[in-house]
């Protein structure tokens, strides 16, 4: 009991002082974010656009689909483009012509090389130059500046409005015509791109070739390469992994694990009777099969896009289900499915912990349900409609869709949501809290538990923490605590200690033992992963203090990943600990598979793009998508995949129980995502990566490369693994049918024993 309380006292210690730093270094983005100027002028005077612009245009982009139709610094969706890197180079395309015509009277691509290398020079001067004038708070550009802004401010006021000669660049995109309808908006919209490409490329004041965004995106035309901090972190972050991991070798090799117990002789939940509250839970589980579904079928018509644009198979299914909405679905349902079914797991396991059921605890459960029901209703049909019908940026902001990947719903909705999740703490502290009063071996696991709550509902709140006129790089730090904190952080620590506390419900691993281990895991998980989540925010207008302190915390976040397979192989012996523990096999053999794609996913996909070097060419190519898929399913949705398992096999009847539908199930879900991931997503990956370093981000995001022969290939090349996948994901849905039809028959024939024997 002194060594947990210790290490209580560690994690105490560890969370206090990462949040003080990442506290920290939130207020240096604030404080040294690219200026947003007052106006944007000539010398002249002549303005081309006003503080204003800038922000109504950040939010005109999101009401239009933002970071679901593609990315600004890198963060969003894969098919259109990089809105920052297009504009940069297309900028310095229309200045090469403007200076040749001034200086040699012939367009660019009529000069020798001789000339063009003496305009190359000229353009990146132009580029570079900070112009920015803090006092007056203007941005001041020279007349052919001002001209080039003008030539490109004219492309993609035509592309986001439905100019004919751009249909066809449209198709390629994804994007409907008039994304934005009116005419204002696309005037602040291309003043959003303008200041985004103009901190990619303008330097700090003070510094030379080191942009507000350290050099991102790769342009050569700019002089936009790798700063020497990018690649001295990387290698200084590789050094702390390595020499981390065998430090976490070592350090396991001299603890031995204590032994698990001798196993019970029969399944010590057999005789648990699911209480009022805990029966209540069961119609969440079908919840979550209905989402995975819809969330399948939106990825499915999300992936085709990336090939015919706004058709599916020839139907122009575009005009009634478009790309932002189809992909903001899937990726919401991704985040809400593997919610859903961790809450439930919570909310049913609390008062089989306590043995204990609240007053009104069914009552709580049941209002719940409906709440959580009713927000992804509203939140998934307003921002559906709210696209569809072009409802403006007000809307958009508080009850569509706000068009940030992941935490893309109404501020309305976040809040309701916000209200819910606090709910759902209460409700769960409510069950747990005899247990938690009454000393015990496995007390400290039940704390875990509780602490992991308030954290998973009070950290929600960070959705709340930006407006529609934030700064965009403060809406991305706060996007990412919600993100990586929220989703791979507390709920993972969550999730952790559940698992722990059911095995030692069944007698398969100590209680002492597992508190000790809980605890320790999350103090190595949480040193990492706090400040681990600055290795996101690299390049979105950031200090260089971000890539520093990011790379080297995150690189500590695959330490833990290297002893996972012991984990793993522990899991499975206890599988096979009695016979009876067979009753529980797939669960169990789910938290196998979440360690092996922890390893994958997270830790061999994840760390290849993670240190700021590798992110510098891949941020915003597939091998995200590559490794956000493994990640995501392959850990969380196989998590709570298993739990749901675990759960339903205390809510069914013993006689309507059948693994038939399991094993296939099982085998083809990690089929078929390595098939996805391996087969399509790490290619298309590693070819956008060659395209970025040999030419820049402009070109790997380009329609030339998105729709070469290759990409398009690569995308065919994913219909076998999806074809697979989604036959697993059938294989889960008979299994629940047949769970519902085979409850009823034993309910009836129990029924029908009593009234014979009576």
């Amino acid at each position: 009991m002194h060594a947990t309380r210790k290490l209580w006292t560690w994690l105490a210690v560890i969370c206090v002082l990462s949040f003080a730093a990442l506290g920290w270094v939130g207020r240096e983005i604030y404080l040294e974010a690219p200026p947003i100027p007052l106006q944007v002028r000539t010398a002249t005077g002549d303005i081309l656009y006003t503080k204003e612009h800038v922000q109504h245009g950040q939010q005109a982009w999101l009401s239009a689909g933002g970071q679901q139709l593609g990315t600004v610094w890198g963060h969003g969706s894969y098919v259109a483009p990089d809105w920052s890197a297009d504009w940069l180079h297309r900028e310095a395309l229309a200045l090469q012509d403007i200076i040749a015509e001034r200086d040699l009277g012939r367009p660019y691509a009529e000069l020798d090389t001789g000339d063009r290398a003496r305009v190359d020079v000229l353009v990146k001067q132009e580029l570079r130059a900070n112009t920015y004038d803090p006092k007056a708070d203007a941005l001041v550009l020279s007349p052919i500046r001002a001209e080039a802004v003008r030539r490109t401010a004219r492309h993609f006021d035509d592309l986001f409005g439905d100019a004919t000669a751009l249909d066809n660049l449209r198709e390629q995109y994804a994007m409907t015509p008039n994304a934005l309808p009116v005419a204002a908006d696309r005037k602040s919209l291309t003043g959003f791109f303008f200041w985004t490409s103009w901190a990619a490329a303008a330097n700090r004041p003070g510094k030379e070739d080191l942009s507000y965004t350290s050099n991102w995106p790769h342009e050569p035309l700019v002089g936009n390469t790798p700063t020497a901090g990018a690649g001295m972190w990387s290698i200084a972050s590789v050094i702390l992994m390595i020499g981390a991991i065998a430090g976490m070798i070592f350090f396991h090799s001299m603890h031995k694990e204590e032994d698990d117990p001798v196993p019970p002789k029969n399944d010590p939940l057999f005789d648990l009777k699911p209480t009022a509250s805990m029966k209540a839970t069961r119609k969440y589980f079908f919840v979550v099969v209905a989402l995975i579904l819809a969330q399948i079928g939106m990825g499915i018509i999300t992936a085709h896009y990336s090939v015919e644009g706004t058709s599916f198979f020839g139907l122009p299914l575009a005009q009634i289900l478009p790309f932002t909405v189809s992909r903001t679905i899937h990726t919401q349902f991704a985040v809400l499915w593997i919610a859903t079914a961790w809450l439930a797991t919570g909310l049913y396991i609390a008062p089989a912990i306590s043995g204990h059921e609240p007053k009104y605890q069914a009552l709580g459960v049941n209002v719940l349900f409906y709440a959580l029901l009713f927000i992804v209703a509203g939140s998934t049909l307003f921002g559906w409609l709210g696209t569809l019908q072009k409802q403006g940026t007000e809307f958009a902001f508080w009850i569509g869709n706000q068009g940030l990947e992941f935490t893309s719903m109404g501020r309305v909705w976040q809040i309701l949501l916000f209200v819910g999740l606090l709910f759902w703490a209460t409700l769960l502290g409510r069950g747990l809290w005899p247990a938690l009063k009454k000393p015990s071996d496995s007390r400290g696991l039940i704390a875990m538990v509780f602490l992991a709550a308030v954290c998973i509902g009070g950290f929600y709140a960070t959705s709340l923490t930006w407006g529609p006129r934030t700064h965009y790089s403060m809406v991305e730090y706060w996007r990412w605590w919600l993100v990586h904190l929220w989703v791979e952080g507390f709920f993972e620590v969550f999730a952790t200690a559940v698992i722990a506390l059911l095995f030692t419900r069944l007698g398969l691993i100590r209680a002492a033992s597992a508190n000790t281990a809980i605890v320790l895991e999350t103090i190595v998980f949480l040193f990492g992963g706090i400040l681990g989540t600055l290795h996101h925010l690299y390049f979105t207008g950031t200090p260089t203090s971000v890539i520093a302190i990011g790379s080297m915390f995150s690189a500590l976040e695959v330490v833990p990943l290297s002893i996972i397979g012991v984990e793993a192989y522990r899991n499975y012996q206890r599988s096979q600990a009695a016979p009876w523990v067979q009753n529980y096999k797939w669960a169990i053999l789910c938290f196998i598979a979440v360690g092996f794609w922890n390893t994958v996913g997270a830790g061999l996909l994840g760390f290849s793009i993670n240190t700021p070097i590798a992110l510098y060419y891949m941020q915003g190519m597939n091998m995200t998508a590559a490794h956000g898929h493994a990640a995501l399913f392959g850990v969380y949705g196989m998590l709570g995949i298993g739990l749901m398992l675990f759960c339903l096999r205390g809510l069914s009847d013993r006689l309507a129980w059948s693994d038939a539908a399991l094993r296939p199930m099982f085998w083809l879900l990690n089929l078929g995502l390595a098939m996805m991931v391996f087969i399509s997503l790490v290619p298309a990956g590693i070819y956008q990566a060659w395209a970025s370093i040999t030419r820049g981000v402009w070109y790997a995001r380009s329609a030339e490369v998105v729709h070469s022969s290759f990409m398009e290939t690569m995308v065919w090349l994913r219909v076998p693994g999806d074809i697979v996948f989604t036959i697993g994901v059938l294989f889960l849905v008979l299994f629940m049918w047949r769970l519902v039809f085979q409850n009823r028959a034993a309910r009836t024939q129990a029924a029908a024993a009593l009234a014979s024997a009576a």
